[in-house]
């Protein structure tokens, strides 16, 4: 059963020249499913994640097509027809995003107590500050830092505690949809590979659904159920995961997939032997 259902979506940026940066997209996203969302930079995966949350703005337009929420709780929401109010209680709430350079997205002059609880106090005015507080350690601690860091300002924090610090964030109030854009970006491989398998293990225990954004395609096929994969506004194709490895349809699809070197040295000549490294640098030193 889906949870979230994007139908012939389409965005411009209404500039001199009007840019089709997103072109009568169709997705739907499972319950407790990672979907995917691979592409090179600039093809629309951001302008999508933005407009499935409502947080366009000029030039951006929506041209055509809508975005459906179905809750858990069984109603449908068109998030076309949410405004004010009820648009902010909404986002939060329900659908939650980790934002591209999340984790300079802290504020350097508050604590991340403060930055946690303010989640709370605008969404759930009626827990006491204790509740609060022991809300923001619990969040802290499920995506694996220590509650003690809730005293420390962003600057104290490595860049892999401040990406777990706004993925809390983004879980404090149980969403049934978790957008991430580039999470793991600027990270080093070691924290991207702690961080993803923190997300793993948070979908498995709080059974939410992951739009996950990326450019890193091989990154996707280790962790997502289906992947779509986005070019010049479009979806050029959507596959299970295992399916879009082995069997690859569309031809842009196949060149993502060649161009990433292989361990092996299959795919061109990106591998090195120590023998031919030396012989580099004797030549070097002789000349």
């Amino acid at each position: 059963m889906s949870v979230l259902s994007i139908e012939n979506l389409s965005i411009d940026y209404r500039a001199e020249t009007t840019v089709h940066a997103v072109r009568e997209v169709s997705l739907t996203l499972e319950r407790g499913e990672i979907l995917g969302l691979a592409g090179e930079s600039g093809c629309g995966k951001s302008t999508l994640a933005y407009a499935i949350t409502r947080l366009l703005k000029p030039p951006a337009a929506i041209t055509g097509g809508r975005v459906v929420f179905s809750s858990r709780e069984g109603y449908d929401i068109d998030l076309s027809s949410l405004a004010g109010d009820d648009l902010r209680a909404f986002r939060w709430d329900k659908i939650a995003m980790v934002f591209q350079g999340a984790m300079n997205s802290l504020n350097p002059v508050l604590r991340i107590s403060e930055q946690l609880e303010d989640v709370f106090i605008t969404h759930r005015p009626e827990l006491s500050k204790a509740d609060r507080r022991a809300r923001c350690a619990d969040l802290l601690e499920r995506v694996g830092v220590d509650r003690d860091r809730l005293r420390a300002y962003p600057h104290e924090l490595s860049g892999g505690m401040r990406q777990r610090v706004m993925i809390a964030m983004a879980l404090a109030l149980e969403p049934q949809v978790l957008i991430m854009d580039e999470p793991t970006t600027a990270l080093d491989v070691v924290v991207q590979r702690e961080i993803l398998r923190e997300i793993t293990r948070l979908r498995s225990e709080l059974g939410f659904a992951v739009v996950f954004i990326t450019h890193d395609l091989p990154l996707l096929l280790e962790i997502s159920d289906r992947i779509a994969v986005m070019r010049a506004g479009l979806i050029v194709e959507l596959d299970d995961a295992l399916t879009l490895y082995t069997k690859p349809k569309h031809p842009y699809t196949k060149r993502l997939l060649s161009s990433f070197p292989s361990l092996t040295g299959e795919r061109g000549g990106f591998v090195r032997t120590g023998e031919i490294a030396l012989e580099e640098t004797d030549q070097t030193v002789e000349a």
